[in-house]
């Protein structure tokens, strides 16, 4: 009987395609269609978590820390499925998802140098003078909303992440500056939780219970969702006066750039926009990491289509007059009310 004759299947070669970096042959453009970024910026980016990210191993197959951090800029740009992101730029989907994991952790913990809630007076001044001036409203150190980042519908408590439109979401709350930065988060409620409840359990809230002193010591600007406080001015419900009715006016223009904030933050990285397929805690760490990306892209002046940034020159802060009254929010509105837009 003749002997059947084997052959050895040959094996195929591994192709790594995303390891070599294709930077240098695109444009500036095209990488801030790609990435949000362009090319300085995404150094820039590279050496703020490079500690974070290289690898110790000398592997050739290791990631470095641009392909690391350009994988999981282009999942925040895109929103797209991790399985697609690999196959567009040529790596395995756990791949694709240990990256962003990285990354994000890695931008989570350089926060603090990049999300930052004014505490000296020269920073206070810094703020108060640029909301002056663009809406010239009194002593202003931020405004403050909610938004809604839509999730996959999670296997624990679920009915807990279905909010008042009917959808599952994870409730964000945010504090920007006068040129749209962000100065504070709180990301880790499901979207039933009223916005109240969130600043109301907040480290800033306690802050401000503690250190606000008074009118001079600055406000931040909410919708009627929240509590009017000494140190959270919301509109009249109900304006009658002159006053109160411009007051309302100024309020609602000033506390505009918020909502503006949230959209161009969900504009420029799409994954927020979208229905993010992760479990709640990590969908709040992302948008963590896209709220430091979208600081940075403000401090570098990054463009986003006809997106552009607010500056004001230095000033002198608006003397507020010394309030003398009972030190409530309805008492304090009611003296901002009548002193700058009677």
């Amino acid at each position: 009987m003749a002997a059947l004759l084997m052959v050895p299947r040959q094996r195929k070669e591994r192709i790594f395609r995303g390891m070599v970096s294709h930077l240098n042959n695109l444009t500036d453009n095209e990488m801030r269609i790609r990435y949000r970024f362009g090319r300085d910026s995404i150094a820039y980016i590279c050496n703020i978590v490079g500690d974070k990210l290289r690898r110790s191993t000398a592997k050739e197959t290791a990631l470095t820390v641009e392909q690391q951090v350009c994988i999981a800029l282009r999942f925040y740009a895109s929103g797209s499925f991790l399985q697609v992101i690999g196959d567009t730029m040529g790596y395995d989907k756990a791949t694709v998802s240990r990256a962003v994991n990285d990354v994000t952790n890695a931008l989570l913990d350089v926060k603090d140098n990049f999300i930052q809630w004014p505490k000296d007076i020269n920073s206070k001044n810094r703020m108060k003078c640029g909301f002056h001036r663009q809406m010239n409203f009194p002593n202003v150190l931020g405004c403050i909303d909610c938004t809604h980042i839509k999730i996959q519908g999670p296997s624990e408590d679920e009915a807990a992440f279905v909010n008042r439109k009917g959808f599952h979401s994870v409730n964000v709350q945010a504090v920007c500056d006068y040129e749209g930065k962000f100065t504070n988060i709180s990301a880790n409620w499901p979207g039933s939780t009223h916005d109240s409840h969130i600043f109301n359990t907040s480290n800033l809230c306690h802050y401000l219970e503690t250190n606000n002193r008074g009118l001079a010591d600055g406000l931040i600007l909410g919708d009627s969702g929240y509590a009017c406080r000494p140190f959270l001015m919301t509109p009249y419900l109900n304006p009658r006066e002159r006053h109160q009715q411009r007051f309302n006016r100024a309020h609602s223009s000033t506390r505009s750039i918020i909502e503006r904030a949230f959209g161009i933050l969900k504009r420029r990285f799409h994954v927020l926009h979208s229905e993010v397929r992760m479990k709640p805690e990590k969908v709040c760490r992302v948008f963590g990491a896209c709220a430091v990306l979208h600081n940075i892209a403000l401090t570098r002046n990054e463009p986003l289509e006809d997106v552009c940034g607010v500056h004001v020159q230095q000033d002198q802060p608006v003397q507020v007059p010394n309030f003398e009254g009972e030190q409530d929010g309805r008492h304090i509105r009611e003296q901002i009310a009548r002193v700058f837009f009677n």
